[in-house]
């Protein structure tokens, strides 16, 4: 593990890069992390380009998406352009987005726009050691809590 990349945009209304960097870096303080920020999601395939390119070998996009039409059409746009990246230069990227319409008031979504972002970053730094399948089944949930595994 060298070097994760973390794509953010001025659109959000959370500040998640922090949170995921700070919970990257507590989890694995030897990995070199850089961050880029987009005016919006659309540019985040850019940023997650940029950040591939200059040797990061996974990333975190963290994204926003208001509750318009057009908003989500914006974000299956950038999803599809995340998933074509990942593709071509075969580097792991998490999407990890916050629809402004999942919550009923702000302080929600704030909650859940910082859980969301640590817990992929938590996913990220397990996935790259190795260590992901023991969490296999067990129902955890980024953003809401954990609702465990059916026995």
């Amino acid at each position: 593990m060298d070097c994760i990349g973390v794509v953010d945009t001025t659109f959000a209304r959370v500040d998640m890069a922090s949170e995921a960097i700070d919970e990257i870096k507590s989890l694995a303080p030897d990995v070199e992390v850089r961050r880029v920020t987009v005016p919006g999601i659309k540019n985040t395939i850019w940023g997650a380009k940029k950040l591939a390119r200059e040797g990061c070998t996974a990333l975190l996009v963290l994204g926003w998406v208001g509750p318009s039409l057009t908003d989500k059409l914006s974000y299956l746009a950038m999803s599809i352009g995340l998933i074509e990246l990942q593709i071509h230069m075969d580097v792991l990227i998490l999407d990890v987005t916050v629809h402004e319409d999942e919550a009923s008031d702000e302080r929600e979504l704030k909650t859940i726009a910082v859980d969301r972002a640590r817990k992929h970053a938590r996913n990220l730094v397990a996935l790259m050691r190795g260590d992901l399948s023991k969490f296999a089944g067990m129902g955890l949930r980024q953003g809401r809590p954990d609702v465990g595994p059916i026995i």
